[in-house]
């Protein structure tokens, strides 16, 4: 009799432990099945660091960027600035304003690997710019060595418009999403210059989203971003 009695409760036990065990694979299988669905959507956004050099530079008078960028694939943006600058370069003999507009276009790879619903990034990026603007010579003065005759500087000389140029710039930068969909980044670049249209009798000394030109034709940017994300689905 006791036989019995001892074989049902490790028949029971048995059955008990079993049941445990396959409740405990089916919770883990469950939490194994959870995806992390990523938003996608376009993000608009402005770049704070030019009124912030406005306020600081004298030479900078204006200027003014939007960005903006749409997620294609888990890690790849098209992306692009658009923007307005008026700057004045100051040099030992010249005095000069070059006033426009540009747009940037291209794309970002985010080489950062999120954690589970994290959405932030570590890119790298590629950009075609092209900038229509104006330059005017508001004064010279000419470059004669002889002290005893020092040339007279001159004003209002020459205001030269539909200048252009064209350029492509490699980005690196980062991406912190600090509030829900809300955004603050910060990106540095290397611009190599493809072609300037030059004025007839002076040479282009700053050009509107490329910078100051100089004769190497390479130049650098900075850029400090607020932007929010405008999610269109989740995949």
């Amino acid at each position: 009799m006791y036989k019995y009695i001892i074989s049902i409760c490790l028949l029971v036990c048995t059955i008990q432990v079993v049941a445990q065990e396959t409740t405990v694979n089916k919770v883990d299988k469950t939490k194994d099945s959870i995806v992390y669905k990523s938003p996608y959507g376009i993000r608009l956004g402005i770049d704070i660091s030019k009124p912030i050099k406005a306020a600081v530079d004298g030479e900078y008078n204006s200027g003014l960027e939007i960005v903006a960028d749409y997620r294609i694939s888990k890690r790849l943006y098209l992306a692009t600035e658009i923007g307005f600058e008026n700057e004045t370069t100051k040099e030992d003999y010249t005095n000069s304003t070059a006033k426009g507009s540009y747009i940037r276009l291209g794309f970002n790879y985010n080489a950062y690997e999120n954690w589970l619903d994290m959405n932030n990034e570590i890119f790298m990026g590629f950009r075609y710019g092209f900038s229509v603007f104006e330059q005017t010579l508001n004064s010279f003065t000419p470059n004669i060595s002889n002290t005893y005759f020092p040339g007279n500087q001159a004003t209002n000389i020459n205001s030269s418009e539909n200048l252009n140029t064209h350029w492509t710039e490699f980005m690196f930068g980062v991406k912190v999403e600090t509030f829900k969909n809300f955004f603050i980044g910060a990106s540095i670049s290397y611009k190599v210059l493809i072609n300037t249209k030059e004025p007839d009798d002076f040479k282009t000394l700053y050009s509107p989203g490329f910078n100051r030109i100089f004769e190497s034709g390479t130049g650098f940017g900075f850029n400090y971003t607020i932007s929010y994300l405008i999610p269109f689905k989740k995949k």
